[in-house]
């Protein structure tokens, strides 16, 4: 972790100005930052490699690309021979595993960037959706419950996209055979009212851009096969996206205190998951704060309208065809789903 090159990045990506002007005096601009000559040097070359290899976020590597019109494939790729077609050829696994219904290997064993060049591949794919006539809805927040983590043996949160294709109503049925390995797990879901852009993602603010909060079910998903997966994999393959189910008793945020809510999610009548706001993040708006902040700093921030996926509030659990899931969340109403038995 290098606290100082970030905040360097984050500046030459947001500011165009002084992007300019370090140019014309970067020692100046390297002294005033606190960092190397080295340092700013390769944040205004985009040497992606060398950022990553002098410990810069690789969230924020990702955002320097963006603002500075890098193919991040095409420079790593360029730069480092191990990766040579490493990104292309993880989105062709995973786009392969979709449409086949056949999950595959783990992807990270063609990856050696770890995150960053799972969001690499979250992005190619992402933009394959969006031209086969796909709709962003939203975004979801994965891996925030320390239960889940475990359950994964990751240890840090990720995001996906939200299409528009992958809702659920309420009540309905799923066929079970649209998905590949499924789990289920119950999450908070808050519909943005304004854009979650620039400066100042102070609480105040996020808590008066969400207007209603929803109880939901989100079914998770992995091509994966066996969810033999790390990090890198997860990030890359959509952070295990499925689908996912909002309830029909949505109510304004207010002042209401998410880590509170408690959850429980039944299957046929039966409990298989119970949780707390509390689980999530250490509170559903923490975790909005985090997606807020990394997608403005990827350069593609949250909008008026998207509906966001908190992370899970319990364990999930493994769908059973045949089964239905159903579940509570105090204030926040039911919601549930039902799967077909599949076929022979």
């Amino acid at each position: 972790m290098n606290i100082l090159l970030d905040e360097l990045l984050r500046r030459v990506a947001r500011d165009p100005d002084f992007r300019e002007e370090a140019r014309r005096a970067p020692a100046d601009a390297a002294d005033r930052a606190g960092v190397p000559l080295a340092d700013l040097t390769a944040v205004l070359d985009g040497d992606l490699v060398a950022l990553h290899d002098r410990g810069a976020h690789p969230l924020l590597i990702m955002h320097l690309a963006a603002a500075l019109g890098i193919d991040p494939m095409d420079r790593f790729a360029r730069a480092v021979p191990l990766v040579q077609g490493a990104i292309a050829a993880a989105a062709d696994r995973l786009r392969q595993a979709e449409e086949t219904r056949t999950p595959c290997p783990p992807v990270r064993d063609v990856l050696p960037l770890e995150v960053a060049a799972g969001y690499a591949v979250q992005r190619v794919l992402t933009g394959r959706r969006l031209s086969a006539g796909r709709r962003v809805v939203g975004r979801k927040i994965g891996l925030t419950n320390p239960k889940v983590q475990a359950q994964l043996g990751v240890d840090q949160p990720d995001f996906g996209v939200l299409f528009d294709d992958m809702a659920v109503p309420h009540g309905s049925t799923v066929d079970v055979t649209r998905l590949l390995q499924p789990r289920i797990e119950t999450e908070v879901a808050m519909v943005l009212g304004e854009d979650l852009d620039g400066p100042g993602l102070e609480p105040g603010r996020l808590r008066g851009a969400v207007t209603e909060v929803v109880a939901a079910l989100e079914i998770v998903d992995s091509r994966v096969a066996g969810w033999d997966i790390s990090i890198v994999d997860t990030v890359a393959d959509n952070a295990s996206s499925g689908l996912f189910v909002l309830g029909s008793s949505p109510v304004p945020l207010g002042g209401r205190d998410l880590r509170t809510v408690a959850m429980s999610m039944a299957e046929d009548g039966v409990e298989v998951s119970e949780g707390t706001g509390a689980d999530c993040l250490g509170d559903p708006l923490a975790a909005l704060a985090w997606l807020a902040t990394t997608a403005r700093d990827l350069g593609d921030p949250l909008r008026a309208g998207d509906v966001v996926l908190s992370g899970a509030l319990g364990p999930m659990v493994p769908v059973r065809p045949g089964a239905t899931y159903t579940a509570e969340v105090t204030g926040l109403g039911p919601v549930g789903v039902t799967f077909t038995a599949g076929g022979a």
